[in-house]
């Protein structure tokens, strides 16, 4: 079944694993593909900028916790002023079991098993550090005959082709947004299942899709990893001092989970996946919540409001506008609202609602 433990494990950066001959035969481009399982951490290529973990430019002969503006754990700081430099033999080292080569670093990352997705990664990641990088190829120009006239001089240049219409608003500025534009931003699903796109998938389907772009954050069965949020499991905790929120035990409809998957997710790459990969993922996701049991359970347009959330009834509709304030249009009290002085109760750090210090050293994840 679906739910026990697998033997893969899911990388946040994948860098190098074995030493292998194959390591420089890597694809480029087949690394790019398997660098996106990285991109929710890191960031490569022109201007990349730190994200949960540091940018990888460079990264080839870069001293451990050498990038500037990034804050490390002090494990990993240590370790490069003991003179830890990234190369193929130190990141392979890591990069397999990174806890036990740096206790206390800040990777959460139990290492990427294939040699193939290894001597690929090298490849691209190698591309970005000026060094190892291969002279780039010459650049392909178009035919004289095939270029576009250049206006002759004192000509003006053609119009775009989509022309800028001015707003008629105070400022003159800006245009009507073009019906494409608006489509692809209108793409909030209801609870009612408006906005849902054609599509299907089964929960079979969504188990690699979840392993290849979410357990990295999310835990290869939604128990999360680190600091990143619990998507399964949490049910009866709601009333706890410490309650567990996931899509199981707090989530009032199927709409939002679907949403938001397709709106923000993978984290660093929304927008990847395609309506068939939600729908799957959504499956999945409710087969991990055991509101489904069955693997080949797959969900679609047409069945998708057959479903509800166990929390749904918890939730009410927001009555504001019936309270007498706003019934009456009285003013708000603003001043002097409640009698006697105000006192201090509690405070945040003291009733363990903020960090207490400026750093966690399990606090993140990727490579530092």
């Amino acid at each position: 079944m679906l739910k026990f433990p697998k033997s893969a494990a899911f990388a946040v950066v994948a860098l190098s694993v074995f030493a292998s001959p194959s390591l420089a035969d890597g694809n480029i481009d087949a690394g790019a593909k398997v660098f996106k399982k990285c991109a929710a951490c890191h960031a490569v290529g022109d201007g990349a900028k730190h994200k949960v973990g540091p940018e990888l430019n460079e990264l080839f002969g870069r001293a451990a916790g050498g990038a500037e503006g990034y804050k490390y754990s002090n494990a990993m700081t240590e370790a490069g002023e003991g003179g830890l430099v990234w190369g193929d033999d130190t990141l392979t080292e890591y990069l397999t079991k990174p806890k036990a080569m740096i206790k206390g670093t800040k990777m959460a990352f139990a290492g990427l098993k294939k040699d193939d997705d290894v001597a690929n990664v090298l490849a691209y990641l190698k591309s970005f550090s000026q060094e190892m990088a291969a002279a780039p190829a010459a650049v392909e120009t178009k035919p004289a005959e095939t270029a576009e006239a250049a206006p002759a001089s004192g000509e003006p240049a053609a119009e775009p082709a989509m022309a800028v219409e001015a707003s008629q608003g105070a400022f003159g500025l800006g245009r009507k947004a073009m019906p494409d534009e608006i489509a692809a931003w209108d793409i909030d699903i209801r609870p009612d299942g408006t906005g849902l796109p054609e599509g299907k998938g089964t929960v079979a389907q969504g188990e690699p899709i979840y392993a290849e772009n979410c357990a990295v954050c999310h835990g290869d069965f939604g128990e999360g990893a680190g600091r990143w949020p619990v998507l399964a499991g949490g049910q009866d905790t709601l009333l706890k001092d410490r309650p567990v929120k996931t899509i199981g035990s707090y989530w009032p409809y199927l709409s939002t989970v679907f949403d938001y998957v397709r709106r923000a997710m993978p984290f660093g790459n929304a927008r990847s996946l395609s309506d068939d990969d939600v729908y799957a993922l959504t499956a999945y996701l409710m087969y991990l919540n055991d509101i489904v049991e069955d693997e080949d359970f797959e969900l679609s347009k047409e069945n998708f409001t057959s479903y509800r959330l166990p929390n749904e009834a918890n939730f009410i509709a927001d009555d504001r506008l019936s309270e007498p304030y706003y019934a009456k249009g009285l003013e708000p009290c603003m001043t002097d609202c409640k009698p006697g002085p105000v006192e201090i109760t509690a405070r945040a750090q003291v009733i363990d609602v903020t960090p207490e210090g400026e750093g966690d050293e399990n606090s993140g994840g990727g490579i530092d």
